[in-house]
């Protein structure tokens, strides 16, 4: 539907005052912020998020500025092959999959090095000195401290188009998936645990996302937007990507670019990866969505489930389009056990396939056959792998007709697949990169290279028990009626005992009164084209939302309702909402 929206924003001020855009106002800001300081000798800062284009950066702005002396941080760590040596444990052999680190960025710098910077800035007087880079902060402390940031899809962008090697390490041209294996296990958790430090610290918030259309904003103004972010419904902006299987659903439905090929995933929901809009008078500065998590993981996520897992937002909403494209990979997830043992990660990518809308002939693959030879489906699997032969998953695997607003629940260790002809929409604990594929029909991925199959890792996870009694009894639209009143149905659809997350779906032609009750709310409208979202007090602005949209409530909103708004008022409207068990 049109009305999608594609760029939702939260204005934090009519003003940009504090918010400039383009080189040249940048330049003249800083200029000012310098003079404004009256000292002989200047020290600003520029760390930067691993990704930044640091060569755009020097010439547009560090040069530009005409220091006394420039320091580039990257030149004080170890060399490329020294660090990568020290993090081939987390590394490890495999394409995909590594150990989370827990290392920090002074563990990779050389003192010899750094020592000499420290020397060559106390020796001199007056002037401007400029240090820039990641971890730039760690050279000394600075009179003056821009942060430069960019979301983690974007970064994951510049890896697939060879415009960015990971940091420290001399792999420009190594395939995407290596290199988003880098900074999942590595790169990432130490730029965040540096970012979260820094918060406080920030003069200036600089975007970076957009290739010479930097923003910068004062940094109490942009801890402000992080604030009210959190103060009330927000959307995170969605992004689109094709694949193998991908479809025409959200092309159509959502007035995507037609000249693409297709679009398997929408990531809708998902801060970890998605960005915010906030908008300061007519400059909008795009930030990484996780950075609200980061700076007020209490207002947003609540007390119990900040306590269960900390500053990480444990719920994703994406889609999922097979319309007119073809099956996902038979795949499964790790139980907690052995994520925890394997990858060094908290928990587990537990999730459901709700299914949003569905041709007749749609299927999910979900659990194996009654009275199957495991060992005889092992060594298929082996075969097909080995020999490129097919694998016979109708002799192995159920087969489920999909209809809309049918929900799949699928615990980790549940085989599963998407079959062609529907738009899923995938709720999911968040740690999304754990899927084993045990066959992916034969096919190559989207780079002529075949998609990587984890049959060990696959065949360590499944659990046989989930056959088809299992899997219809536990696992397939298991709806609950929990209430009802003047112009509204709720529903339990899930998820599995298993699982943290519990989701509700409404039935609605009038308001429908909401609580988060203390935890963080995720939710979608299913059905109707529009709907306000209001707070009984007044705290924050009518929200409004679109059909297909996902809109997060932060735990610290408390009441809110929901009710059919414009063209679809006296009309039944739809919600699913996920939120943690506590």
């Amino acid at each position: 539907m049109a009305n999608f929206n594609m760029y939702p924003e939260i204005l934090v001020s009519n003003s940009n005052d504090h918010a400039w855009q383009d080189y040249g106002n940048i330049k003249n800001e800083l200029n000012r912020a310098i003079k404004k300081l009256g000292k002989q000798k200047t020290i600003v800062t520029v760390d930067c998020y691993p990704g930044v284009r640091m060569e755009e950066l020097k010439t547009n702005l560090v040069s530009v500025m005409e220091p006394a002396y420039t320091i580039f941080a990257d030149d004080l760590y170890y060399s490329s092959d020294k660090v990568t040596d020290m993090i081939k444990f987390h590394l490890t052999t495999d394409r995909v999959f590594g150990k989370i680190s827990l290392h920090n960025f002074g563990d990779f710098l050389d003192d010899e090095r750094l020592e000499e910077a420290r020397s060559a800035i106390s020796n001199i007087d007056s002037g401007l000195i400029i240090i820039y880079g990641s971890g730039a902060t760690l050279v000394c402390d600075p009179d003056i401290l821009i942060y430069a940031d960019l979301a983690r899809w974007e970064i994951q962008k510049r890896y697939s188009n060879n415009e960015i090697s990971n940091w420290r390490a001399d792999n420009h041209n190594e395939d995407a998936v290596r290199k988003i294996k880098r900074g999942y296990f590595f790169e990432w958790p130490v730029a965040d645990r540096h970012k979260r430090k820094l918060f406080e610290k920030i003069d200036y918030l600089l975007d970076t996302n957009c290739s010479n259309e930097p923003k910068l904003v004062e940094g109490a103004t942009y801890l402000a937007g992080l604030k009210q972010t959190v103060s009330q419904p927000f959307r995170v902006i969605p992004y689109f990507a094709p694949g193998v299987w991908g479809g025409q659903w959200m092309k159509e439905k959502l007035g995507l670019d037609p000249s693409v090929e297709n679009y398997a995933w929408s990531f809708n929901g998902v801060p970890e990866e998605n960005s915010l809009f906030l908008r300061y008078g007519d400059v909008k500065i795009e930030v990484p969505a996780i950075n609200a998590v980061f700076r007020h993981p209490v207002d947003l996520l609540g007390e119990k489930v900040y306590g269960r897992f900390g500053a990480e937002f444990p719920i994703r909403f994406n889609f999922l389009d097979t319309f007119g494209g073809g099956n996902l990979s038979l795949q499964v997830h790790p139980l907690v056990d052995y994520a925890q043992q394997t990858f060094g990660v908290h928990y587990t990518q537990d999730e459901s396939y709700y299914i949003v809308d569905a041709k007749e002939d749609a299927i999910v693959y979900l659990g194996v056959k009654d009275d199957i030879n495991s060992n005889e489906m092992i060594q298929d699997l082996k075969q097909s792998y080995d020999e490129g032969s097919k694998f016979d998953d109708q002799k192995y695997i159920n087969q489920f007709p999909a209809k809309k607003h049918d929900h799949f629940l699928i615990p980790a260790g549940t085989i599963h697949s998407q079959g062609k002809d529907s738009l899923v929409l995938e709720i999911s604990a968040t740690p999304n990169y754990f899927t084993f594929k045990l066959w992916d029909w034969g096919r190559l991925g989207m780079d002529g290279i075949p998609r990587p199959v984890h049959l060990e890792h696959g065949i360590n996870s499944i659990q046989w028990e989930r056959d088809e009694k299992w899997v219809s009894e536990n696992i397939i639209n298991c709806l609950e009626q929990m209430g009802e009143g003047d112009g509204w149905i709720e529903e339990k659809t899930g998820l599995h005992d298993r699982q943290f997350i519990e989701t509700r779906r409404h039935w609605f032609s009038g308001p429908v009164i909401h609580n988060t009750d203390g935890g963080v709310n995720v939710l979608n409208l299913i059905e109707g084209e529009e709907a306000i979202v209001e707070s009984p007090t007044n705290a924050f602005e009518p929200f409004i939302v679109h059909y297909a949209e996902t809109f997060i409530i932060p735990a610290m909103v408390g009441s809110y309702s929901i009710r059919p708004h414009g063209n679809s008022v006296g009309k039944k409207m739809g919600t699913i909402k996920a939120y943690v068990r506590t």
